[in-house]
């Protein structure tokens, strides 16, 4: 994407202020709006708790270790810096070779699910991935499994299948490689499918993309991986450091993650539209409602948290930290439980 990385070099320059020893809340940022200063200041206590509670279980540690600063290594948090600046990540997620080819059959409404179908075929991994995902509690319709990428195209539709290839081509990305991060990364994708099919159905409901919504719901949880694996590469570098601990991980994901979410857009070269709802939900515009990436992350994570027994918000406090009126929070929040139950079920 034209001048990105001059953005994000603009947004790491030296005059800019050195970023705080503790990290902020910036996973979930509430839109800044003409409301009390007071119900303002209530909504990013609600957000800053929200997002502790969930690097607790993801990072499966508890408050107090997470945190004690004196355990930060700012040394390795300016490596990271360096490489995100710079393009010089080495576990940054290199573009899938299909994906041009997927993107542009799926955009081609004169297109036939015949000639998808040749593409996902041609391709054995992402065609056995496809078929997972595809009958995962997730997507799955019905009682009958999917056997073929046919009968998937034509079961889920274009838009469905859509998000389907989404979850396939990165699916692989996120599975751990070892035993140290085999929770965290069952946990984030867990957490990322969650909070993407949020975002997809929320998008339903306000007449917005809802594939582009669900594409970039799933690009935080990548970028967590992504920078948990490059930490684990800068301590090993670095004499004595060993293994990156919590409080430096969870640093790192507060810092970056949006910034590591479009590193990877561009790296995979995704359209205009979905830099721009990562934007918005790192930076939302004054005086208007939140974005549905918000409110679709704010929703799965707490439906993720509440369906693993973990530390959460109260019910009546998640409406506080929402732009959606008490009947549509029902409605996702009905869709996304339906679907953690049956996965646990399975």
């Amino acid at each position: 994407m034209p001048g990105f990385f001059s953005w994000v070099a603009d947004f790491f320059k030296t005059e800019q202020p050195s970023p705080p020893p503790a990290p902020e809340a910036r996973l979930f940022n509430p839109a800044k709006t003409t409301e009390p200063a007071e119900s303002a200041e209530d909504a990013q206590s609600l957000t800053m708790q929200l997002e502790e509670n969930l690097f607790c279980w993801l990072l499966d540690t508890g408050p107090a270790r997470l945190r004690d600063e004196q355990s930060l290594s700012e040394r390795a948090l300016q490596e990271l810096e360096h490489r995100l600046t710079n393009k010089k990540m080495e576990e940054l997620p290199r573009q899938p070779m299909t994906l041009p080819m997927l993107m542009r059959a799926l955009s081609d409404e004169s297109g036939d699910r015949q000639k998808l179908s040749q593409i996902i075929l041609g391709d054995p991994s992402l065609t056995n991935q496809i078929l997972q995902i595809a009958n995962s509690p997730y997507f799955r319709t019905g009682d009958h499994t999917i056997e073929s990428v046919d009968q998937a195209v034509f079961i889920l539709g274009i838009d469905g299948i859509r998000n389907v290839i989404s979850a396939a081509v990165m699916r692989p990305m996120m599975a751990a490689r070892n035993s140290r991060e085999a929770l965290f990364a069952q946990r984030a994708w867990q957490w990322g499918l969650t909070c993407a099919r949020a975002a997809e159905f929320i998008a339903k409901l306000r007449g917005e993309d809802a594939s582009a919504c669900f594409t970039v719901g799933l690009l935080p949880a990548l970028s967590y991986i992504t920078l948990r694996r490059e930490l684990q590469q800068i301590c090993k570098a670095q004499p004595g450091a060993g293994e990156p601990n919590v409080v430096l991980v969870r640093t790192a994901l507060a810092r970056y993650q949006w910034v590591a979410s479009q590193v990877i857009a561009s790296e995979w070269g995704l359209p205009p539209k979905y830099h721009a709802y990562l934007m918005s939900a790192e930076r939302p515009a004054p005086a208007r409602e939140g974005t549905t990436l918000v409110d679709g992350m704010v929703i799965g994570s707490r439906e993720v948290l509440r369906h693993a027994h973990q530390r959460n918000l109260p019910e009546e406090d998640l409406e506080k930290i929402l732009s959606l009126d008490t009947e549509q929070t029902g409605r996702v929040r009905v869709a996304l439980k339906a679907a953690l139950s049956a996965g646990a079920r399975g």
